[in-house]
């Protein structure tokens, strides 16, 4: 999807941002030459994840935008506080906030540490609300109309989503919620709040993880490119477009786009389904077997 012009000069405060998906979204939004703040936990290298805070600010830099780096932990009042401030005092403003900071362990019940439960929702529930609280002043004074965009996933109420890791689900499902109230406690301050969601599954180091070996999850993969495409399309539409769920591919057909071979991580490969989908998705792909 080619760029449009539409974020020149706006300000981006995007957490988790130091790779994967929040990189490719600050690097696809800093070719408008939009301000972008990087805010993650990753300063330093780390000896099994690639990328870090100011290996993401020369991508975006060389990309056209301006970046100020922040190291910054979600879970930590103070520290978002300070980052928030960081950020206004350097680019006189935020006029839109990505909360893609998240946590993931896929496992029941019985299985779950409780250090992960934790982790989970003090990063993607407590972590969203808490920068979103702190960003809301700067968002209603923004002159171009305040935004905020969650990654999380359509508020599907089914236990199939729910019964193999609850806690993971629950604290997803808590960044929607945070969206669907937000958006009509917010939508007389001209802020819109809106989530995205990816069709399948996208070639992150998570997914990595999940898949057990690189080759697989790429296989299984969209790259992060696709995402990237579909923020960018949310965040160049009107405020009036608010208290919505997005699925990727859906906001990239209402752009016109057709081909999605392009975002494969392997060309030519099948890209699995995420999870937390509506069910005529799945029904779909039933239909073609």
């Amino acid at each position: 999807m080619e760029n449009s012009g539409k974020l020149r000069g706006r300000t981006i405060f995007i957490t988790g941002a130091s790779r994967g998906i929040g990189k490719e979204i600050a690097v696809k939004c800093a070719k408008d030459g939009a301000n972008i703040v990087v805010a993650a936990k990753t300063g330093c290298p780390h000896p099994k994840l690639k990328g870090t805070i100011h290996t993401a600010a020369k991508e975006v830099e060389a990309a056209g935008g301006r970046c100020l780096p922040l190291v910054m932990d979600v879970r930590d009042e103070q520290c978002v506080m300070n980052a928030i401030e960081a950020a206004v005092k350097h680019f006189g403003g935020i006029d839109i906030l990505v909360n893609n900071a998240s946590a993931i362990s896929l496992t029941a019940t019985e299985a779950t540490d409780m250090k992960k439960f934790d982790l989970m929702h003090q990063v993607n529930v407590r972590g969203t609300f808490l920068t979103s609280k702190h960003c809301i002043p700067h968002l209603r004074a923004s002159k171009f109309g305040g935004k905020i965009l969650n990654n999380s996933p359509p508020l599907v109420m089914s236990s199939r989503w729910f019964a193999p890791h609850v806690a993971y689900t629950m604290s997803k499902f808590g960044m929607s919620m945070c969206a669907l109230g937000m958006a009509e406690e917010l939508r007389s301050d001209n802020i819109a709040v809106n989530t995205i969601w990816p069709k399948t599954m996208i070639a992150t180091a998570a997914t990595e993880m999940l898949a057990g070996d690189e080759q697989s999850s790429k296989e299984q993969s969209r790259s992060p490119a696709i995402m990237a495409d579909a923020v960018y399309a949310i965040l160049c539409r009107p405020n009036s477009f608010s208290g919505n769920f997005c699925i990727d591919e859906d906001v990239l057909r209402e752009e016109g786009i057709r081909n999605f071979d392009r975002y494969a991580a392997v060309p030519g490969a099948e890209p699995q389904l995420d999870f937390f989908l509506p069910e005529e998705y799945y029904d779909d792909v039933r239909s073609k077997l």
